[in-house]
């Protein structure tokens, strides 16, 4: 059984809602819980950055988001501007409509940019995976891997219903295998469920729900 669970989990926060207070009790949280990353939108970026500065938190800025539907040259400036602040990870929405059309080559182009634009940061490519079919997920999964980004990401949290899955963790590492990883986001609220996306392949976790999971944690482990 894994020591802890908390540095696998991106501590995320993208409501539209959210004000500067909550982002900087989102940071607090990372920091005393010991997560992998805070998970914001590129507004928060300086502000986020100086409340986690000088501990092991990363920054992980949300770009294209939640639609994917920006133009690629929007995606790659508002990454290259996150990094240049210092956000080292970026979690990037594919264009999914091109996707659902078959027009990969537009696909392909959009992440490279900002694969590129991003650099030395890693990129997460989020793909949505409730939209699509198992020949789209396997697809994007190639184009994922020739594009130079760190991960493939399984969703946004935004579309209804939509979020990690098992069999879309296990579709994945099975077309990746360990070429590039895995980030499961959307749904995840119990212990067990993110324990089980962990064991099929993922190797980072995204979560608004964080804290309740390591409460149920902790729990165990005083049994």
């Amino acid at each position: 059984m894994m020591h802890s669970i908390a540095p696998f989990i991106d501590h995320t926060l993208l409501k539209p809602e959210a004000t500067t207070e909550d982002i900087l009790r989102l940071c607090d949280e990372a920091i005393a819980y010991g997560f992998a990353a805070v998970c914001v939108n590129s507004v928060y970026v300086d502000t986020t950055l100086e409340r986690i500065k000088d501990t092991p938190v990363r920054l992980a800025v949300v770009v294209g988001f939640p639609l994917g539907a920006n133009f690629s040259e929007v995606k790659a400036l508002e990454a290259k501007m996150a990094v240049e602040k210092g956000a080292r990870e970026i979690d990037m929405v594919a264009n999914i409509g091109a996707l659902k059309e078959g027009n990969f080559i537009r696909v392909e182009k959009d992440i490279k940019e900002t694969v590129r634009a991003a650099y030395p940061a890693e990129v997460k490519v989020i793909v949505e995976t409730a939209l699509l079919s198992d020949k789209e997920k396997e697809k994007i999964c190639r184009i994922v891997l020739d594009s130079g980004a760190a991960y493939i990401k399984t969703s946004t949290g935004f579309v209804p219903g939509g979020g990690a899955v098992i069999e879309d963790i296990l579709l994945f590492k099975s077309i990746v295998k360990d070429r590039i990883k895995i980030k499961a986001s959307g749904g995840i609220r119990t212990l067990s469920f993110a324990r089980n996306l962990l064991e099929s392949g993922a190797s980072r976790l995204g979560a608004s729900s964080g804290i309740s999971i390591i409460e149920e944690e902790n729990a165990e482990t005083c049994r």
